[in-house]
């Protein structure tokens, strides 16, 4: 995990046009910094699982800022050799003309026909040329070597990228792992996998299945959750994402929903934004993997999308732990090396479908969770 160190190296001494992605950097740098040390330091199951949970975090967030950095660069690098191409034949002659005057050429080289009063003319029009030549060719100088440092730029942090990713994929399987062996969980209540089918295969709609949660339980005990409603309009967006379609818009396929969908990297890391009992996790209908979550009695929050799902029904997570993972796979560098942009969608190419349920009522997600997680490409 410590090679976050040696990826983010790139926006931590990016030139001045990515002063932001540097920013970003540098604090998931430090992020990562303080769960390695909390990660070196954790005895418990608990403990490990929030160090693990943090470690995905702050590799996400460095490889998104790598992932910027890199654009930025290639983008600029594009500019200037188009450029270049451009001047071509302005280069040309500019080398010309300074191949003919010299190192030292000076208005004193040049011998006028007309005597010496053309060649006093010519010596003060060549005093005011020679200078803007050589502007000129240190301008032409200066582009060229910021592009040959770009590219060379781009090609060693793309090696550093590649790590990056296989350091991640090996944080995820941990976390996966120290979620499995977690046993110090408190539990509301016992699932009847039995009755849990048999209303799976009754529902037609999530209103439904939704509405019959309360039946597939056995030995169901009151537990004192901080209140999620008291912290509506603040809680955390369980994702980094893009808000794709909002509550009530159509889909292509003519489909309105009453939910969000956030458009997010692959597998990128879905935790629960406040304590909360799984009431449900499984595939479900037409929406695929989910993980139901009752922050608090006749309040539910829905995620619909997930590859992979964490935790057992009944179960109690603490407020940022980690539920599931995206799918669809991580990428390769030449990904975002793109500079028109083209592939730019692709880093967020999954979609988390997000619902919350009062009582009955769904009600608008954008109006319980804060954008503190949303990134943009």
């Amino acid at each position: 995990m410590k090679q976050l160190a040696i990826v983010v190296c790139l926006a931590l001494t990016a030139p001045a046009w990515a002063d932001t992605p540097a920013q970003a950097a540098r604090a998931a740098m430090a992020q990562l910094e303080a769960a390695t040390l909390k990660l070196d330091e954790a005895t418990s199951a608990r403990d490990r699982v929030r160090a693990l949970t943090d470690a995905v975090r702050a590799f996400e967030t460095g490889l998104a800022a790598m992932r910027d950095g890199l654009r930025a660069a290639s983008i600029r690098e594009t500019e200037l050799r188009r450029d270049l191409d451009a001047r071509d034949g302005e280069v040309t002659k500019l080398l010309a003309a300074l191949s003919t005057l010299g190192p030292t050429a000076g208005p004193q080289t040049f011998v006028h026909p007309d005597g010496p009063i053309g060649a006093a003319r010519a010596g003060l029009m060549m005093a005011s040329l020679t200078p803007a030549l050589s502007d000129a060719a240190a301008g032409l100088r200066a582009d060229v070597e910021e592009a040959t440092a770009l590219r060379q730029l781009q090609q060693d942090a793309a090696n550093r990228l590649q790590t990056g990713l296989a350091d991640i994929q090996i944080a995820r399987t941990e976390l996966s792992q120290a979620m499995a062996d977690r046993t110090d969980l408190p539990r509301k209540f016992t699932e009847d996998s039995v009755r849990t089918a048999l209303l799976i295969a009754a529902s037609e709609t999530l209103d439904g299945f939704a509405g019959g949660l309360s039946e597939i339980t056995e030995n169901e005990t009151e537990l004192d959750l901080e209140s999620a409603r008291d912290r509506k309009g603040a809680l955390p967006l369980p994702v980094a994402g893009e808000v794709l379609r909002r509550a009530g818009e159509t889909d292509a396929a003519g489909v309105t929903r009453p939910g969000i969908l956030i458009a997010t990297r692959p597998r990128a890391l879905v935790t629960t934004p406040s304590a909360a009992t799984i009431r449900y996790r499984g595939p479900l209908l037409d929406y695929g993997l989910v993980s139901i979550l009752e922050p608090e009695p006749d309040i539910l929050f829905v995620f619909a999308g997930l590859e992979t799902v964490f935790g057992e029904t009944g179960q109690v997570l603490p407020e940022g732990s980690p539920i599931g993972l995206m799918g669809g796979p991580e990428g390769e560098p030449d990904d975002i090396q793109s500079p028109s942009g083209e592939r730019a969608g692709a880093a967020l190419s999954e979609t988390l479908y997000i619902e919350v349920r009062l009582g009955e009522t769904p009600e608008d997600p954008l109006g319980w969770f804060t954008d503190d997680k949303e990134v943009t490409e």
